[in-house]
């Protein structure tokens, strides 16, 4: 099995090589224990192919109707499966699967984004599935790019741990009802940007120019305006073992963009995370706001397509654009399952071309099935058509965030959203922030490379 080395809760400091490696042992014992629910060595079984599964999604509350309708369609089509749906929110769902890890309990499928895929693939917790997709319908029918994408993130160059489904991508969202008023243009480039956060804000009047992230999920979009403005294009320097993460120019960049906290945004966005933010921004009479595809159904139902807009972020001198990677979500197979015929087949229907279409369409992301990305309704869904297009036509420069580090999730969230509110309150410098996180992170892919 693989060893993922992480930091303690305590002090972002890491556990000593021998102690992780006794740890890990010590839990892939209790996890391969009677019960056969824990993964680390249970091999599972291929089952009888009927019966029940059990599907995690791993964007619960947001997802659980349309998921709910192709769990339907799949029960309508195999009447012999039953799949017991059960919803976890994106913030809960990493500590979940961990949890179950180590004392049991994983669901036979589960949705795995490839921010969180190499951690659980090193506690050997999911299938290979590079075999099974090979033998099935839906081969030579995905994206190839986003099929890479996972195979990266799994951190193998050998297996592939899960199916893609569909691809994000960052959009900035802005209220083109205000902007006419205020005579602004669109915020193509960060210049307008900022302008536009200043000019549309009366903060007596509860009226704000933008809505930064500042609870859970708020490294990313942190990130994406430091690479965004400073332009600079991969996360590694040329060694590819120091991060570029607080070079001088990204520095200054969050500097910038964390000065509009409580200036030009709310203050209750010192804890939001996405729910609170896209409801916040829907409900009220804030200029920008910076998501992703996911959310533009939402926008649709709340503002109407006459009040809104979703563009690809901003360009800085030049017109060059510089985003993050924005994680390929998928659905994974847990070895530890008893019925893996039965989730395979479940995969493979979701997967499939009208379901993926049906999905993607309800959640505003790309497909990852090549038939249903053909499909009319990306062409209507101005966000969607404009966000593949960026992808595909040279304007825009991806800077790769390492998934594929079994540490990243639990780096980018846990160790550094509360040092994030820090920077936003003014209690920590953008600097000491950045080369905090740039350190753990030298020493994540010090320890990667060695495990290689």
């Amino acid at each position: 099995m693989k060893i993922s080395i992480r930091r303690s809760s305590t002090g972002g400091r890491r556990i000593p090589v021998a102690v992780a490696l006794s740890a890990v042992l010590a839990l892939t014992a209790t996890a391969c224990g009677d019960d056969g629910s824990g993964a680390g060595g249970d091999a599972g079984e291929e089952g009888s192919g009927k019966g029940e599964i059990v599907f995690w999604d791993n964007n619960g509350g947001v997802r659980t109707d349309i998921w709910k309708e192709v769990i339907a369609d799949f029960e309508k089509a195999n009447p012999d499966i039953h799949v017991k749906y059960v919803g976890v929110s994106s913030t809960e769902v990493q500590s979940k699967y961990d949890t179950a890890i180590q004392g049991g309990g994983l669901p036979d499928v589960g949705g795995v984004g490839a921010a969180m895929l190499a951690g659980i693939a090193a506690q050997d917790a999911l299938e290979p599935l590079e075999d099974r997709l090979a033998q099935s319908p839906l081969s030579g029918k995905l994206n190839e790019s986003m099929i890479e994408s996972v195979k990266s993130a799994g951190g193998s160059e050998e297996h592939m741990y899960s199916i893609p489904t569909s691809a994000n991508n960052g959009v900035l969202y802005y209220r083109t009802d205000l902007f006419k008023a205020a005579g602004l243009e669109a915020p193509t480039t960060w210049d307008a940007f900022y302008e536009a956060a200043d000019k549309l804000t009366d903060a007596g009047d509860n009226k704000f120019g933008y809505t930064i992230r500042g609870g859970a999920g708020s490294i990313a979009q942190a990130l994406d305006a430091a690479y965004g403005q400073s332009g600079i294009t991969s996360f590694w320097d040329a060694s590819g073992e120091k991060t570029t993460l607080n070079d001088p120019k990204n520095v200054a960049a969050l500097e910038k963009y964390a000065a509009l906290f409580k200036k030009t945004t709310p203050s209750a966005d010192l804890n939001n995370d996405f729910t609170k933010m896209v409801a916040q921004w829907d409900s009220g009479t804030i200029g920008m706001l910076n998501h992703n595809l996911g959310s533009y159904q939402d926008h649709v139902k709340a503002l109407s397509t006459e009040k809104f807009r979703g563009i690809p972020q901003p360009t800085g001198p030049g017109g060059k654009r510089v985003q993050v990677s924005n994680p390929v979500d998928g659905l994974g197979l847990f070895k530890s399952s008893k019925n893996k015929e039965a989730a395979w087949k479940f995969i493979e229907f979701a997967s499939s071309h009208a379901e993926s279409s049906k999905f993607n369409e309800s959640a505003g992301q790309i497909p990852a099935n090549n038939e249903a990305a053909k499909d009319e309704w990306i062409s209507k869904a101005e966000p969607t058509k404009l966000a593949a297009g960026a992808l595909t036509d040279g304007s825009t420069t991806i800077v790769q965030l390492p998934y594929y580090l079994p540490d990243w999730n639990t780096l980018s969230k846990t160790d550094n959203e509360p040092n994030f509110q820090k920077v936003l309150l003014g209690d920590m410098s953008a600097k000491d922030f950045l080369d905090t996180m740039a350190e753990q992170l030298n020493t994540a892919q010090e320890e990667w490379k060695q495990q290689q």
